[in-house]
């Protein structure tokens, strides 16, 4: 029953799970795209390099294999013979081999595939008998084989509902090139083959139609909803998530699919609200395989909810300590060691940095522009003593920060920072002298945004790994900031193991 769905699970499966579009079934207001802090846009080249691999190929063949095939019976009137019934019991699939396939964007309508010279064996039993004029009654079961030659077609829509998509692949057209039925092994035509090949024929091409679409139909949808779910998981990490309803209809062009969404973060009683977006269809282009639009408040939300989740924290002991305050070798910087640590070893010390409040983000061409009111304090725990602070300051840090993304990491580049001192504590009068006071200035500039930097891309890196992304082989991505929005674009191979893995726990 699955069969005929896995033959194009690699494309339509792709195309399900990286752009969620929606009909017009949904209601979205006269200027949709003001809401829209999301989009997806995958354009044609992607859609066709989705083609069967033999992963793909192992999987149908799988679910050939498990598929139930409904019994088929049947009664005919024959000349001398009399009454004939049959029945087609115990329905396998016994073989399967897939030639080629064709993907095609019908512009405002459909994703049509064309799935061409599907060679399939069935196996089974025929139970037949008849009685004759002379009131001559015979039965017999014999073993028997389907040789078909089938082109399929599908045109898969794409409705919203409850804010999500569904899938609709009914409109499906199954052609037979070549439907032989085999008895007991023997390839020679016989009085009784031809006897069962003509008026079987007509019924099963009938029920295997009605199977394969139907089966279609429900993958379709079952496509939809795991698609959903995938996306939402990835956008989601503990308390903070992101809401991916659709936020306009969709756009299918000839030449790419696009789809919208709300983008609004999630974050325990937090309420999003976003009602100015800037896109316009026409600010991403058709030459890459995949691309993402973000707005800048999306990307300021994210900020607040991580900031609220108490996420902006970092601490620094031992060997990462050291190589902070040892950045350079000059007196006032072995003064100020001596002075803060007053002895005490990098593993009997720890910095903490923390954000005081929401960081502002602001994208620009030049890269993407983070202002934020930092605090920074230094403990010492030495040894049969209380532990003590020796240090704390407040700065509002503004850096520009270009982004890019190579060997399955995160690569954040910090530029242009500057800093304003607003408080500054120390527990020995001596700390106050302007050399040291120079020294710590310069080895948070130097030293400092960098390493906040670097945690940053190592938990980034890490986050978007746990949720599946190092799996594609992403090619030549580019992130570009512009005012208010940046754009993600690359192309890429899809791992087809992620739809297979999911369908063979389904079979």
């Amino acid at each position: 029953m699955l069969w005929a769905g896995r033959m194009r699970l690699g494309t339509f499966g792709v195309l399900l799970m990286l752009v969620h579009t929606a009909a017009a079934a949904c209601e979205f207001g006269p200027s949709p795209y003001r809401a829209t802090g999301i989009v997806c846009r995958m354009t044609k080249p992607a859609a066709l390099l989705c083609k069967l691999n033999q992963e793909t190929a192992q999987v149908i063949q799988t679910a050939f294999r498990n598929a139930k095939f409904p019994n088929i019976t049947g009664e005919r009137s024959m000349r001398l013979l009399g009454k004939v019934a049959y029945e087609l019991t115990n329905i396998q699939v016994n073989g399967l081999s897939i030639e080629r396939s064709e993907v095609e964007l019908k512009e405002n309508d459909a994703i049509h595939i064309a799935i061409k010279n599907v060679t399939a064996f069935f196996k089974g039993t025929l139970t037949y008998g008849y009685a004759g004029a002379w009131f001559l009654q015979l039965f017999h079961s014999v073993d028997f084989e389907i040789e078909s030659s089938i082109d399929l077609q599908i045109n898969i829509k794409l409705m919203c509902q409850k804010d999500q998509v569904a899938a609709d692949g009914s409109d499906c057209y199954l052609t037979f090139h070549k439907l032989k039925l085999h008895l007991q092994g023997d390839k020679e035509p016989g009085w009784l083959k031809q006897l069962f090949t003509d008026f079987i024929s007509f019924t099963l091409k009938l029920v295997l139609k009605s199977e394969v679409c139907n089966e279609i139909n429900f993958l379709a949808q079952v496509l939809a909803n795991y698609v959903h779910d995938l996306a939402a998981n990835f956008v989601q990490d503990k308390d903070i998530s992101i809401d991916i309803s659709l936020a306009s209809a969709p756009l299918i062009k000839a030449n790419y699919l696009e789809s919208h969404h709300k983008g609004l973060v999630v974050y325990k009683n937090y309420s999003d609200v976003f009602s100015d977006s800037v896109f316009s269809p026409s600010l991403l282009t058709e030459s890459r395989m995949l691309y993402f639009w973000l707005s800048e408040h999306n990307l300021n939300s994210l900020a607040l909810a991580a900031f609220l989740d108490k996420r902006l924290v970092l601490t620094f002991r031992g060997e990462k300590l050291q190589a902070l305050f040892e950045t350079e070798d000059t007196e006032a910087q072995r003064k100020a060691v001596q002075m803060i640590f007053q002895g005490t070893s990098y593993n009997d010390s720890v910095a903490k940095v923390w954000s005081l409040a929401h960081p502002q983000i602001s994208l620009q061409p030049e890269g993407t522009v983070v202002k934020s009111l930092v605090a920074a304090e230094v403990s010492i725990f030495p040894a049969g003593e209380e532990p003590l602070m020796v240090l704390y300051m407040e700065k509002e840090i503004t850096v520009t920060i270009q982004a890019a993304y190579a060997e399955k990491k995160l690569i954040l580049h910090a530029s242009n920072s500057r800093s304003v001192l607003w408080f500054w504590w120390v527990s020995l009068p001596l700390l106050n002298d302007l050399s040291i006071r120079n020294f710590l200035q310069t080895m948070i500039s130097v030293a400092g945004i960098p390493e906040v930097i670097s945690r940053i891309e190592l938990a980034l890196t890490s986050l978007m790994n746990s949720k599946g992304l190092n799996l594609f082989e992403i090619r030549n991505p580019e992130i570009i900031t512009r005012k208010g929005y940046v754009i993600v674009q690359l192309d890429f191979s899809f791992p087809n193991h992620l739809l297979l893995d999911f369908l063979e726990k389904r079979l």
